[in-house]
């Protein structure tokens, strides 16, 4: 019989709980987060062979400690934190929190849910999915930066600077500047410390833009054939798809970006609008290659135009756009990991 061992996770330390088939405790551990807490883990387990390991929150405070336990050929699965929580009020019927009784907890999840996630070792689409995510933090701080830029031109310059401002532009206005008192000297001061901070963040966009290109390269995906998706969208798409072989159909896809219709029809009138949960970022990939083939001619650009002459609005005809595009994304993906895998066997 399988021993389930739930492991609550903290920053200084893990609680290990370890529960029989029928929910009773076997025994609990508190290791401290070290170079030694998955050995340690590891000796305390050495009663159970036959045993399964649930972390709660693999994706957030467990990964490190759940990456240890697959490397160390550990059957490990992700626990999400909102089951445990109804797990251990229903328990107990008060709420009671400790981090016996979470550990606990997410050992009966773990033992009477189905279809939890699999931990596995991390592979080439974590890259890519650090880097996109790496891009958007740029994007952010570069956005920031060049708002603050904005607001100190403004009371420097008459009339401010040019909505889209880069770094050589700010400069060259900042040399016109001649300062007249001390606020003045040190606003101008302040916005040249902006100008250097715009640079770096440009210099780090480019960089991050290159080891984009050579990671998805390095992948083998043939996405960036699509057409609207650069090396960066690449990127973004297959980090957040993870592996395309969780997904049973481009349907399953769809929902998970969040572009599978909603209904919101009223009376004989039918409409649909697009989803606002799933994966956010990935909604936003896909929504950049949507813009850029309905602004480009071509396929996507000549379909948009029909869905728009058969009555649908802009934002009906963008969002059916959309969902043709995660179907070609799902059906790329699909076929690069069918390839991957047969070159593997071979």
């Amino acid at each position: 019989m399988t021993t389930i061992i739930g492991i609550d996770p903290h920053k200084a330390s893990h609680t290990a709980t370890a529960i029989n088939p029928d929910l009773t405790d076997v025994a609990s551990i508190r290791v401290r987060s070290s170079q030694h807490m998955t050995s340690d883990l590891l000796i305390w387990a050495e009663a159970w062979p036959d045993r399964q390991w649930a972390v709660e929150g693999a994706g957030g405070l467990g990964h490190l400690l759940a990456q240890q336990l697959v490397a160390a050929g550990q059957d490990v699965v992700d626990v999400p934190a909102t089951l445990v929580a109804r797990v251990r009020l229903l328990d107990s019927g008060h709420g009671r929190k400790t981090d016996r009784i979470d550990a606990k907890a997410v050992a009966v999840v773990a033992a009477q849910r189905q279809g939890l996630r699999v931990v596995e070792a991390e592979q080439h689409d974590v890259v890519l999915r650090m880097l996109a995510d790496r891009r958007r933090e740029l994007t952010a701080q570069r956005r920031q930066v060049v708002n603050r830029l904005h607001r100190h031109l403004r009371d420097l310059v008459p009339g401010g600077a040019t909505i889209h401002l880069s770094a050589k532009q700010a400069s060259s206005l900042l040399n016109t500047v001649r300062s007249v008192n001390a606020v003045d000297r040190e606003r101008k001061s302040i916005a040249r410390d902006l100008v250097t901070d715009l640079r770096r963040l440009d210099k780090a966009m480019v960089a991050n833009r290159d080891r984009s290109r050579e990671a998805v390269a390095s992948s083998g995906t043939t996405l960036t054939e699509l057409a609207g998706i650069s090396d960066v969208l690449a990127a973004k798409i297959i980090g957040h798809v993870g592996r395309v072989e969780r997904f049973k159909t481009s349907a399953h896809l769809a929902s998970y970006a969040g572009i599978a219709p909603i209904e919101v029809s009223s009376g004989d009138r039918v409409r649909h609008r697009l989803s606002r949960q799933g994966n956010r970022q990935l909604n936003s990939a896909v929504h950049l290659a949507a813009h850029a083939q309905a602004i480009h001619p071509g396929p996507g650009r000549d379909y948009l135009l029909r869905r728009l002459a058969m009555g649908d609005s802009r934002p009906e005809a963008m969002r059916v756009l959309k969902r043709q595009i995660i179907k070609s994304v799902y059906r790329v993906m699909t076929r690069d990991a069918q390839r991957a895998a047969f070159g593997a066997v071979n």
